[in-house]
């Protein structure tokens, strides 16, 4: 079923025809479909991808959704810093394939909702899968760990583009 709206604009994915990305159009993260809009825009101002793939059964999807994706503190830090596409991985598998990978290499597990961060030209450096909006039950929050990427990102970009390279 599709989300309706809270009185909040939809989101670039507002026009998709998957019922897992219109769950989220209307989230405060101004997510965008995977396309060249989002593409082209991350090369040109040179801000990491922040890639959330998931599906419309997913039980932990809804959940961070819910917790993560609805609460106005991470949507804030998203948009400000990172260009957040959505994918739904039945539609796309060849994605969801591809950053699985990645991100089992990477934590040594996997699942869903995966979570990826790529630098502009889409080459993964970190990832996870359920990440709770604030630090809980041992894992970092949203609200600590986006900062911290973002600090990396501005102070030390070739290390993130070096372990993005040696990942893939």
């Amino acid at each position: 079923m599709t989300k309706q709206p809270n009185h909040r604009r939809p989101n670039h994915l507002i026009g998709e025809k998957s019922p897992y990305l219109l769950q989220h159009a209307y989230n405060p993260v101004d997510w965008y479909p995977w396309g060249a809009g989002a593409l082209n825009r991350a090369r040109k101002e040179n801000r990491l991808i922040f890639l959330s793939i998931g599906y419309s059964t997913c039980h932990w999807c809804h959940v961070m959704e819910e917790e993560s994706f609805e609460d106005e503190e991470v949507a804030a830090l998203l948009n400000r810093d990172f260009i957040c596409i959505k994918v739904d991985r039945e539609e796309r598998p060849d994605l969801d394939k591809i950053y699985m990978t990645a991100v089992q290499a990477l934590t040594g597990g996997g699942g869903w909702p995966l979570n990826v961060f790529l630098t502009p030209d889409l080459k993964p450096f970190f990832g996870g899968t359920y990440f709770p909006p604030r630090d809980k039950w041992g894992r970092a929050g949203m609200t600590t760990l986006l900062p911290k990427i973002v600090k990396l990102w501005k102070e030390n970009p070739q290390d993130v583009v070096k372990s993005g390279d040696r990942l893939t």
